[in-house]
């Protein structure tokens, strides 16, 4: 298989960008929107709202303004939920640049930026991103040979049937893990980190924050909105966002 068909049938780079400036936003959206294979999640005017962002759904690259009033990139890069996400760093001063790689950054690009430089940063971010998509489903693997999913809660390490699960919900701080008879598992592991650990055949990403299992769904509702509310078996009411809801009518026939 040669570059060119990779780079079409890879799923596409889920990218999450920052910066404080309207126009370097503006030109941000207009170069990242215009790559092929990357799915541009939004561009924030500020940190904070990445941080949020990146703890509640799955982003594989964030292109940060290293400096942004309140919480800077780099400050925003030190609170960043492990496995972090690949970081490439933008700035019109290089000297910023060195402060950056001490810290761990991988690339950055100078600003204004070029759409050139920046496809090769993108290019580089989308070789390791796909070997770490590739060691995750190793370890998928290994996770379903075991029949049952270790879960580190407040009572210690509880193993589930992944079956079992009906959804599992973000709360802001915690996720809680709810099976179909109604236990409820509260721990610090990301819904990322159990989207990427769950079989894909069952369980799909249905909201920023909410997984679900698909086979646990007795009623999709419409809302306002253009996305559902997902009743499970066991009546619990789970969001779906207008995206998922788009991907589940192509995969249902609607």
């Amino acid at each position: 298989m040669n570059d060119a068909t990779s780079t079409v049938t890879a799923p596409a780079l889920r990218v999450l960008a920052a910066d404080d400036e309207l126009i370097a936003r503006k030109r941000l959206t207009r170069l990242l929107s215009a790559m092929p294979g990357v799915e541009l999640l939004d561009c924030h005017a500020d940190a904070e709202q990445v941080l949020s962002t990146v703890q509640a759904e799955p982003v594989d690259v964030l292109v940060l303004d290293i400096q942004m009033p309140g919480l800077s990139g780099l400050e925003l890069h030190a609170l960043l939920p492990k496995p972090a996400p690949y970081v490439i760093f933008a700035t019109a001063h290089p000297e910023h640049a060195v402060d950056a790689f001490e810290l761990g950054a991988v690339d950055y690009v100078l600003k204004p930026i070029e759409a050139g430089r920046l496809g090769k940063a993108i290019d580089r971010a989308r070789t390791v991103v796909a070997a770490r998509r590739e060691a995750n489903r190793d370890e998928a693997v290994g996770t379903a040979d075991l029949a049952r999913l270790p879960v580190t809660t407040r009572e210690g390490v509880v193993l589930l049937d992944p079956t079992g699960i009906s959804h599992a919900v973000f709360d802001g701080t915690l996720v809680t893990l709810v099976t179909r008879d109604g236990d409820r598992h509260l721990t610090d592991a990301s819904l990322q980190e159990l989207t990427e650990r769950l079989p894909t055949d069952r369980f799909v990403r249905a909201h920023r924050r909410a997984l679900l299992n698909l086979h646990e769904v007795q009623l999709l509702r419409p809302t306002d909105s253009g996305g559902y509310l997902a009743v499970t078996r066991t009546g619990e009411e789970v969001p779906v966002s207008r995206q998922t809801a788009r991907r589940l009518r192509r995969s249902l026939g609607l």
